[in-house]
C-alpha cells in the first residue's frame, strides 16, 4: 500500500518539477539540451548510489570491457538523460509544423507495410535517448498513438506531466489498470507503445537472457501479441550528434507463430524482443539506462546481483 502523500508534499514537488524544466526550457532548445547534459554529469556525481548500479551492470553486461570504457559509458548516461530532460523541458513549446524537423523516422516503409495488414501495431522499445519522443509521433505519423505508462504517485505532477505527454494527439494508459484497453485497443488495428527493458517481480515475467544472465522480463509484450496477432515492431529513438536530432529507427515486425504450447510461446517471444533490446544497448551503450537494476528479481535459489 503506498504510503498517504501530503497535499504540502504533492505540491511543493509539483513547483520543483515546473521550476527546473520551467528554468531549462527559458532557454533556446539546443542550449536547453546542451544546459540538460550538464545537469545529468551533475546529478550523476551527486548520487553516487545511481554509478554504483551502473558500474555494477556493466560488470554483469559487459565485463570485457576495460574500467576507462566503462566510465565513458557511464558518464554518457548522465548526459543522455539530461539531454533528455532538455528536449522534454520544451515540449509546450513545439508546434506540429516543428516536429518534422525536430525528429527523423528511419524505416516509415516498415510501418506503412504493417498497419496495411489491418491488424494493429505494438511497438517495444527501451529506455534509450529521448523515449518520450514517441509522444510527438501522432503527427507525423498521421495516426492516434497510446502508450503504457506507469502512472506516478504524485497525482499534481502526473496531470502536469501528462499534460505535456497527450499535447499532440496521443493517449496515455495506466499499465496497472488497462488490460483489457490493450488487447481491445489492438483489436480495433490501433498502435500502442510499450517498454520491454526494465526488471519486473517474478510473477509479472519470464527469465530470459539478456546479455548472457538470465533476466526477468515481461510477459505483457507476448502475449498481447500472440493473443491479437498484431504486428510487433521495434522502435528505438536515440541521439544523433552529426544530424543533431533524435532518430526513431523502426525495425520490420518480429515474427512468431503461435503452437499448443503457449508458455513456451510467450518465452520464446520475449527472447526474441530482448535480443532486439539488447541489439540497441550494444549499439549505443551511452544512451541506455545503466542506472536501472535490470537484473534485480533473481530465479529461486540463485544469489543477488546487487
Amino acid at each position: 500500500m503506498p504510503k498517504k502523500r501530503s497535499n504540502l508534499q504533492n505540491k511543493s514537488e509539483l513547483y520543483a518539477v515546473r521550476s527546473l524544466l520551467g528554468a531549462i526550457g527559458a532557454l533556446p532548445l539546443e542550449t536547453s539540451m546542451r544546459f540538460g547534459k550538464a545537469v545529468g554529469k551533475f546529478i550523476g556525481s551527486r548520487f553516487p548510489k545511481l554509478q554504483k548500479t551502473a558500474r555494477r551492470n556493466l560488470e554483469i553486461a559487459l565485463p570485457e570491457l576495460s574500467e576507462e570504457e566503462k566510465e565513458k559509458i557511464i558518464r554518457g548516461t548522465f548526459e543522455s538523460l539530461g539531454r533528455h530532460l532538455g528536449f522534454v523541458s520544451h515540449f509546450k513549446k513545439f508546434q506540429h509544423a516543428d516536429i518534422q524537423n525536430l525528429v527523423e523516422i528511419v524505416g516509415r516503409e516498415h510501418f506503412d507495410k504493417a498497419y496495411d495488414e489491418g491488424k494493429g501495431i505494438l511497438f517495444f522499445t527501451g529506455h534509450f535517448g529521448s523515449w518520450e519522443v514517441f509522444n510527438l509521433l501522432p503527427q507525423p505519423f498521421g495516426y492516434g498513438m497510446n502508450i503504457l505508462v506507469r502512472r506516478i504517485d504524485n497525482p499534481l505532477v502526473e496531470s502536469f506531466v501528462d499534460d505535456f505527454r497527450t499535447r499532440f494527439g496521443g493517449r496515455t494508459l495506466d499499465k496497472t489498470k488497462s488490460a483489457r484497453q490493450m488487447f481491445r485497443l489492438l483489436e480495433q488495428g490501433e498502435l500502442l507503445g510499450v517498454m520491454a527493458d526494465l526488471n519486473v517481480q517474478e510473477r509479472e515475467g519470464v527469465f530470459v537472457d539478456f546479455f548472457g544472465v538470465p533476466a526477468s522480463t515481461t510477459t505483457s509484450i507476448a502475449k498481447l501479441a500472440l493473443k491479437t496477432g498484431t504486428a510487433l515492431m521495434p522502435a528505438f529513438a536515440v541521439w544523433d550528434e552529426a544530424k543533431g536530432k533524435y532518430v526513431v529507427h523502426l525495425e520490420p515486425p518480429v515474427k512468431y507463430e503461435k503452437s499448443e504450447n503457449t508458455p513456451e510461446d510467450i518465452r520464446k517471444l520475449t527472447q526474441d524482443v530482448t535480443k532486439v533490446v539488447e541489439k540497441y544497448v550494444r549499439r549505443y551503450p551511452e544512451q541506455w539506462l545503466w542506472i536501472h537494476k535490470r537484473w534485480n528479481t533473481r530465479p529461486e535459489g540463485e544469489p543477488e546481483l546487487y
